[in-house]
């Protein structure tokens, strides 16, 4: 595929996004061959020599990673690749609630308890300086393999530090956008490079890109380059792979047209996540690490019963933060800090997003923490400010905090939570309000006539969307409404007609519509029907019922 042989109006999109001649087929490209080299990192090789040497001499090995998808992806991708060459390892990851982020002193102990010889952190550790002493100290040998900022007053003194944001890596270096699972699929890249040179047979690794795809996705790693091609060789994978737990996912119909991005974020993801919302994340990797379909369906239904209740505390927490936001509105929306003691801890990311969603400004949603006196919080980012910078300005009032760009978290006591709210808005108020807001963003205009089945096929092509390649939005203006229906009283169907053309229809779907803020009810749009046309902003899709295609507009804003 080239950027010619694509619909006129992804051309236009794509140069609307400053990707034309090289540029462009880079972007389109699925070839792995001319990627950066995955194995220059600091410490990868010496990581490498270590776990081979562990396998050969029996050593025990384990990993122990985050309890999000990408710390989890991570695990079962390392899990998978020592089944490959023949070696068994342990798999370890903290609750929430429990141990919390990161790698702790306890984990240490546990793994000693074990016999474990050589332990390897994934998507964690980079700020964990203390656990990395207390491993040196107690003959562990600890590999930390991570993607997030190096903030700590040090690098932790570990046997071996793998992570592309390393403070001594190169700033320009093309690895830094790896998710926590490109890492773990460097170190396994580097270690079969490494036996291969000594004589050895070994597999190759292209089938645990899968793996890579999803944590990538999920964890809104930048989609450069290397990341989606990285990301694209998985999600084709993914129909014919042979990992049970990732097949339990999809329908066999689903397969039967590719994966999409969009199914990896709304669906896998959030599935993935909800054990380590609510308890422990284990079932999660048991799901992604099991070897029989009936062992991987027993996983995978735990995880149904969990998502549920994720998506019931979810929306009770959604709506209180929301009324707290209320409560002190007002013309100047810098950043909204919300707080009450009730609320569930495993949730407070993801309402944090969803108030970024809502008001288009920067939020942090606090709670209490099991050990007393102490409020734990999630932040997330509008726009392009870095929500990590604004933080690192407050870090004397945390006990702890962590993350990148565009989401963090954070622990502090009780008392220091006024402060904070006040300190973080001075901080986030002195950056420009195009840069800490939300801008309403629309790519290109379409005419009725461009929508066809061409330009939906010749959307796949910019697969996978996501953080740094987002799904495309379209306007479309001279349109007026022909029916609604309300679903599940929350989302909309539409049915759109071009004022130029009344007899052609188009069909449109807005999910959780109802109560939107600052949009027009489907009432207020119908009363418009047959008199001023409107601007329509939307995604493009395929909607799939008994067997039949159809294209559908996915609304996102109806602008009267």
């Amino acid at each position: 595929m080239t950027d010619q042989t694509l619909h006129p109006a992804l051309q236009r999109l794509l140069e609307k996004r400053g990707l034309t001649g090289t540029q462009a087929q880079d972007f389109l490209s699925w070839n792995l061959k001319d990627i950066p080299d995955l194995t220059k990192m600091i410490d990868l090789e010496k990581a490498a020599l270590r776990l081979i040497s562990a396998v050969e001499q029996n050593e025990k090995i384990a990993v122990y990673g985050d309890y999000d998808v990408d710390g989890t992806t991570s695990c079962a991708l390392l899990w998978h690749f020592f089944k490959m060459i023949g070696a068994e390892i342990a798999v370890f990851q903290p609750s929430r609630f429990v141990e919390g982020y990161g790698i702790h002193p306890v984990s240490i102990d546990n793994a000693l308890a074990e016999g474990v010889k050589v332990l390897i952190s994934v998507d964690c550790g980079i700020s964990n300086t203390e656990t990395a002493d207390y491993a040196l100290a107690l003959g562990i040998d600890l590999i930390i393999t991570d993607h997030h900022r190096d903030a700590a007053p040090f690098i932790p003194r570990a046997y071996a530090v793998v992570n592309p944001n390393r403070r001594d890596e190169p700033e320009d270096s093309p690895l830094r956008p790896l998710a926590g699972v490109g890492v773990a699929f460097a170190l396994a890249v580097k270690m079969r490079e490494i036996m291969i040179a000594n004589g050895k047979t070994v597999p190759t690794v292209y089938p645990l890109l899968p793996f890579v795809a999803v944590g990538t996705i999920c964890d809104l790693a930048v989609l450069t380059p290397i990341n989606l091609r990285l990301s694209r060789h998985g999600l084709k994978q993914i129909p014919t792979c042979l990992y049970p737990g990732l097949l339990q996912f999809f329908a066999p119909e689903e397969l039967k047209d590719g994966v999409t991005s969009e199914k990896i974020s709304f669906n896998i993801g959030p599935m993935i996540n909800s054990k380590g919302r609510l308890d422990h994340p284990e079932r999660a990797l048991k799901l992604l690490i099991a070897q029989t379909r009936e062992e991987a369906r027993e996983h995978y239904q735990h995880l149904e019963i969990s998502n549920r209740d994720r998506r019931m505390i979810q929306a009770e927490v959604v709506e209180g933060a929301k009324e707290e936001v209320r409560k002190n509105l007002n013309d100047d929306m810098v950043v909204n800090v919300v707080y009450r003691p009730d609320w569930h801890e495993g949730v407070v990311g993801i309402v944090a997003s969803k108030l970024v969603d809502a008001f288009h400004c920067p939020a942090v949603v606090l709670t209490n923490a099991e050990e007393d006196g102490v409020v734990k919080g999630s932040a997330r980012a509008a726009g392009e400010m870095n929500i990590f910078d604004c933080l690192e300005q407050c870090k004397d009032l945390f006990i702890k905090f962590g993350g990148h760009k565009a989401a963090a978290g954070m622990s502090l006591k009780k008392e220091n939570v006024p402060e904070f709210q006040k300190r973080l808005r001075e901080i986030i108020a002195r950056l420009p309000a195009v840069l800490r807001t939300r801008q309403e963003h629309w790519d290109i205009e379409l005419n009725p006539e461009d929508i066809s089945p061409q330009l939906v096929r010749d959307l796949a092509h910019l697969e996978p969307f996501g953080n740094g390649n987002q799904r495309p939005v379209f306007r479309m203006s001279g349109v007026k409404l022909a029916s609604y229906r309300i679903l599940k009283d929350a989302h909309v169907r539409w049915t759109f007609s071009p004022l130029k053309n009344p007899q052609s229809t188009f069909a449109g779907i807005s999910f959780n519509y109802l109560g939107k803020w600052n949009e027009p009810s489907p009432d207020e749009v119908f009363q418009k029907q047959g008199k001023t046309p409107f601007t329509l902003q939307f995604g493009i899709g395929i909607n799939r019922f008994n067997g039949n295609e159809t294209i559908q507009l996915q609304v996102e804003r109806i602008l009267l």
